[in-house]
This record gives C-alpha cells, structure tokens and sequence, in this order.
C-alpha cells in the first residue's frame, strides 16, 4: 500500500468494550468535582472545555473522533455509528477557525439518543444551542462553518489537554466541565468517590449549622513559615 492508501489518519474502528449502563447511572448522580478530587486532581480536560448548553450534566460511554481542524466528515459518520447513551468526543486539534458542529448537527444527536457531545475545538448557532438542554461542550464560538473532506478517526484514542479518552472509557459532566475515567477503573473509583460524597454531606450539613470545625486551617498555618502581626 501507498502512504496514501494505507488508512492511517483515516478509519473507522470498532469499539472493542464500554462502560456499562449501570455503571453510568450510578456516576450520573455525582458531581464531576467529587470525582475529580477521588482521582487526586490528576484528570482534566482543561478549562477552555466549557458547557454551551443551557446546563445540566451528564455521564455516558465515549464513542470517540479524531478529525483534521475544522473538519467535521467523521463527526457525522460517528453520529450514524453512535448507541444510545453514547457520548461523543471529537479531538479537533482544539482550532477555533471552523466549527464542528452547529444546531443541525445537535438536532441529529439528540435524535440518535446521544447523550452528549465534547468538542476540542469551535461550536456555532451558539443560541440555539445555549438555549437547549442537551450538553454540548467545546472550546470555543465562532460563524464559519466546517469542511467535510476527512481525514479523521473514529474510535480511536483521543487526548484533550493532557486527558485521554479511550473508546468506551466514561465520561461525565457538569457546569464545571468535562471527565474521563478508565472503562476498567469505574468500579473501584465509584467506591471511593461515592464515600467522598457522603463525607462532604456531612461537613455541609455541619457547616449549614454553624457546627463545622474550622481548627484545621490554623493548623495547617502553624506548618508553615506564615507570621501573624
């Protein structure tokens, strides 16, 4: 084969394996700070991925695209491919020049029973969208439209900022932005996340009633070189 016809930088995989529903239902009910804070704050998307729906969160098996900048024939194709509750993340090289998807695309999604798109890269029909519920994230705004030539990717191993998604991997998300976990990971993460939450209702119901102990913080001080005058 050619370089030209080998099919690196252009396919269509198979997913192998994803996370399973109940899986998903149970992690639906955390807030992405929580789990991010069980996975010691070492998994970000980066604070340019941010909501532009109207709100709400979301979790779901990542069925995965990477595309040229600007390009968005793959994101179709992955739209097609898509199952129920999927969520769709497209590695768009984080370029703002051309967007990716707009309302029609959002319309289709939603259609498809998706349920939720993250895009490193641009949106437009920015109101249409900012208007409706369905969770679309993405990097950034802009009127140009995209271009429907390829290459791209489906399915393949993706990285947004630093956060690597791999097809099937869970993904979640909230007004504070966007989470992957390790398909294999969920379980023992959910545990621990999920005791992390009922510990922070505690403090918070403490802290409701003026209960809370605050003697922490002074003896965090008293480690430190701070000076008091």
């Amino acid at each position: 084969m050619t370089e030209e016809t080998h099919g690196w930088g252009f396919r269509v995989l198979k997913r192998l394996h994803k996370v399973d529903e109940a899986m998903v239902e149970l992690f639906r009910q955390l807030p992405v700070a929580i789990v991010s804070d069980s996975m010691s704050r070492m998994a970000a998307g980066g604070s340019r991925i941010r909501p532009m729906h109207a709100g709400g969160s979301f979790a779901g098996p990542a069925l995965t695209v990477k595309t040229r900048p600007g390009d968005n024939l793959m994101v179709h194709k992955a739209i097609d491919l898509a199952e129920p509750g999927d969520v769709l993340v497209v590695d768009a090289g984080g370029d703002l020049t051309n967007a990716i998807i707009g309302e029609m695309m959002a319309a289709h999604a939603v259609n498809r029973g998706i349920a939720g798109i993250i895009i490193n890269g641009a949106i437009r029909d920015s109101k249409a969208i900012g208007e409706a519920s369905f969770p679309v994230y993405a990097a950034g705004v802009t009127h140009r439209g995209p271009y429907r030539n390829g290459p791209g990717e489906i399915n393949v191993e993706v990285s947004i900022d630093g956060m690597v998604i791999c097809p099937g991997d869970l993904v979640i998300g909230d007004d504070d932005g966007i989470l992957a976990v390790p398909h294999g990971d969920a379980g023992a993460l959910y545990a621990v996340a999920a005791a992390k939450k009922a510990e922070e209702d505690v403090v918070m119901a403490k802290i409701l009633k003026g209960a809370n102990d605050r003697s922490w913080v002074d003896a965090e001080l008293a480690c430190t070189l701070c000076r008091f005058t």
